[in-house]
Formats: structure tokens, C-alpha cells, sequence
């Protein structure tokens, strides 16, 4: 399995930079609103199915949103990886562009593409993003591009099977967006790397399955985002402030620390 780095924040727009840091907020009030009653992300998904099997569908039948054509559902089948399951969502057709024409799979009004997976801990909290290959959801093959410019378009906007877990889900593609998209471009690239195989026969390779992952830390990426945004609303400070400290510190102390040889900071 091959681990890619995170995003670098210089890349980012600005705008995106806020979409993330929104996104992050409502994260945090789904998390409170299911802490409140005890629960979590997980739980909510498994309430009231039954008995949970490796490979089965959960909810049974998966979870649609006719008006935006998003689709999830949540399984577990990894044995070689520390999870209790993951997330895999889609966007069907109508979300789709009309000019993207798949490789392989499903063509038409039949047409469902995959974009991320998100496994889960036992607690029900997010460890990391994933791509994977085609057979794995058996998803109509589109490219990287066509499925990055209609990201935006997944939204679970109803309560079932849970308002919370609808409102994450949606959430969580608007935060990391960044890394999703640089794993839909990487999985094309290694896919590309068929080694003298057609693109079909790579898209099929049951070797194959995890193309690419991004470990994903909320708390960590809320403060990377916060700290990239205060960059560029005042770019010189962090100048200014490495030339006090060395004025008044010398270059390895703190600006909490007193200054050599006790003298008084400018005031």
C-alpha cells in the first residue's frame, strides 16, 4: 500500500483554504451532537441492522440522494489493515459530467463513479483516505479529472440513516478535498503504469486493490489550515517576528525567554 504525503498547503487557493476550515467546523458539530447521546459515526451507520458481516453493504441497499445522485455505504472487509471498516462513496450519472465517457463499467444513465473511501477506527473516527482500483467497486472508469470537477457535487441531504452521519460525510469530502483529488491523480498514474498491460486489464488485476492512502488527523489539519490562512492574511509577520526574536533573544530563544544579559525589551 502506498502512502502519499499530505497536500502542501502553498498549492491551495484561498478559497479552498476556507471551504476546509468550514468543513472542519461542521465535523466537529456532527461529533458533538453524536457525543451528546453516546454515540458515534460508526454506531449510527450499524444502528438497528443486524448482526455486521465482512463484505455486506451497510445500511442494506446503501444510501442514496436521488437529488444530488450521491451515494455511500459502509463495509468491512481489510483484514490487513488496522480498521473496524470504511465508507465508500460515489456520485451516480446525473451528477456526472455528460461528456465524460467511461473505459469500463457501467456506461450510460447506468454510469457511478467512485471517489474516496474513508476508513474508520472501532471508536468511529476517520485514520485515513483511500483510492482503489476499478473492480474493487465495480464503478464506471472516468479518470481523475472528470470526477475531480464534480466533487463538489456530493451531498447526502436527508436524515436517513442519520442526519449527523449525512452531514459528516458531505463534510469530510468539503475538508479534504485536496487529498482526495491527490489520490484520484495518483491511482491514474500508477495505474497508467501497467507494465505493457492494457489500461482494462490493469483496471481488472485483482492484485490490485488499494491504489493509494493519506492518513487524516481533523485536529492536525485545522491548525495546519489556520496557520496557512494567518500566513497569508499578514505575509511579513513571520518575518518580523524571526528578526525580533534574534533582536532581542539571539536566534534560538523564544520570545517568552529574557534577553542576554538582562536587557529590557524595546517597548
Amino acid at each position: 500500500m502506498i502512502e502519499l504525503q499530505p497536500p502542501k498547503l502553498a498549492g491551495l487557493s484561498n478559497e479552498q483554504v476556507r471551504t476546509s476550515l468550514a468543513a472542519i467546523g461542521e465535523i466537529r458539530e456532527c461529533y458533538r451532537v453524536l457525543e451528546k447521546g453516546g454515540l458515534n459515526i460508526v454506531g449510527e451507520v450499524l444502528r438497528g441492522q443486524g448482526p455486521f458481516y465482512e463484505l455486506d453493504h451497510y445500511p442494506k441497499d446503501d444510501v442514496f440522494d436521488a437529488t444530488t445522485a450521491s451515494q455511500y455505504y459502509y463495509h468491512a472487509h481489510r483484514s490487513d489493515h488496522d480498521e473496524h471498516g470504511h465508507f465508500h462513496l460515489f456520485l451516480r450519472n446525473s451528477a456526472l459530467p455528460e461528456e465524460a465517457e467511461p473505459v469500463l463499467g457501467p456506461v450510460g444513465k447506468a454510469r457511478v463513479a467512485h471517489l474516496v473511501a474513508i476508513a474508520m477506527d472501532a471508536w468511529g473516527f476517520p485514520t485515513d483516505l483511500f483510492a482503489v482500483n476499478r473492480w474493487v467497486t465495480d464503478e464506471s472508469w472516468l479518470g481523475a479529472e472528470p470526477v475531480i470537477t464534480a466533487l463538489d457535487r456530493f451531498n447526502v441531504d436527508h436524515a436517513y440513516p442519520s442526519w449527523p452521519v449525512n452531514r459528516w460525510l458531505t463534510a469530510m469530502v468539503r475538508c479534504y478535498r485536496p487529498q482526495v483529488e491527490a489520490l484520484l491523480r495518483h491511482r491514474d498514474q500508477l495505474l497508467a503504469e501497467g507494465g505493457g498491460r492494457s489500461l482494462a486489464e490493469v483496471l481488472e488485476d485483482r492484485r490490485l486493490e488499494v491504489t493509494g492512502t493519506i492518513p487524516v488527523d481533523l485536529d492536525s489539519w485545522a491548525a495546519a489550515l489556520t496557520g496557512e490562512q494567518q500566513r497569508r492574511a499578514c505575509p511579513g509577520c513571520h518575518r518580523l517576528n524571526r528578526h525580533w526574536r534574534t533582536r532581542l533573544n539571539g536566534p534560538n530563544l523564544s520570545l517568552g525567554q529574557e534577553p542576554r544579559g538582562g536587557g529590557s525589551r524595546p517597548q
